[in-house]
């Protein structure tokens, strides 16, 4: 009897919120093949953790792997050296450079274009020469910073004053770091987020602020869609998660059972505002978004 192929996931952050419908959508698709699929990151951004993570599963015989691949430069030589064993690679959540890294394929949102859609939409409520707090909840994510140029974009003739921090990507921290900077800048009418800790944070903050603010980010939580629903967000962003587990389970197990080459897909960017909120939250408590 042919031994079951084993897949191994590599994310950062990887005990954010974010990742659980990333998990289920593994778990769920492993299932399908009927494989096994293990979940594996680092608690920060580590390229070098995030390498060592995946040698050692290449190590213990990993058939596949799919990478949180946020560094194209950082990553090329794991990518190489797991092609040359054999062991195809596939970008889920980031694939910077789409596929620079050498990766077969990425299932990824597409960062720019989402950042220009909120930019867009957040356009119609925030008033030409705003002061706008601008968040980014890590350093040196690909995906934050084309999310971070796209909102730019979207609202170049606006002539906003934009003001730039990072929050870190633990919710209350990110939280307290925005209110502190709201005390110091009061003339500061909006903030927009890029990911799921200050995004969080950025509608905790609104909360507490005392003040009218509008606010509005990327990903989904439970906090998300509770302050979604209460109006301290105006909206979020879905880059839908569950589709980031479940496409690279199937492309790598097609590929390595008929040789069949993965393919890029953009995982979307769906808004979330007070008229479907509450259904996305049970979809979001069953593991699904």
């Amino acid at each position: 009897m042919a031994r079951r192929l084993k897949l191994q996931f590599v994310a950062v952050t990887c005990d954010e919120d974010f990742f659980r419908p990333v998990r289920k959508g593994m778990a769920d698709a492993a299932a399908l093949m009927d494989v096994e699929a293990v979940f594996t990151g680092t608690k920060g951004v580590d390229a070098a953790e995030m390498a060592a993570l995946a040698r050692q599963g290449m190590a213990d015989g990993v058939d596949g792997l799919a990478l949180v691949a946020f560094d194209a430069t950082a990553f090329a030589p794991l990518v190489a050296e797991a092609h040359a064993r054999g062991v195809p690679v596939v970008a889920f959540n980031i694939d910077q450079g789409k596929g620079s890294a050498g990766t077969l394929s990425g299932i990824a949102q597409d960062f720019g274009a989402a950042g220009r859609a909120l930019g867009r939409r957040a356009a119609a409520s925030i008033a030409p020469g705003s002061r706008v707090l601008l968040t980014l909840h890590d350093a040196g994510i690909s995906a934050l910073e084309e999310r971070r140029d796209g909102i730019k974009a979207a609202l170049e003739g606006h002539d906003i004053v934009w003001i730039e921090t990072v929050t870190g990507h633990q919710v209350k921290e990110a939280a307290r770091r925005i209110l502190a900077i709201l005390a110091e800048k009061p003339g500061i009418s909006a903030i927009l987020a890029t990911g799921q800790a200050d995004t969080e944070g950025a509608g905790l903050a609104a909360e507490q602020a005392g003040r009218m603010l509008y606010a509005a980010g990327f990903d989904l939580s439970p906090g998300i869609l509770r302050l979604v629903e209460t109006g301290h967000l105006a909206f979020t962003i879905d880059q839908q998660p569950y589709a980031q587990g479940f496409y690279p389970v199937i492309q790598l197990v097609l590929n390595l059972r008929y040789g069949l080459m993965p393919a890029s897909l953009d995982a979307g960017a769906a808004i979330v505002d007070r008229a479907n909120a509450r259904r996305i939250r049970a979809l979001s408590e069953a593991g699904y978004r």
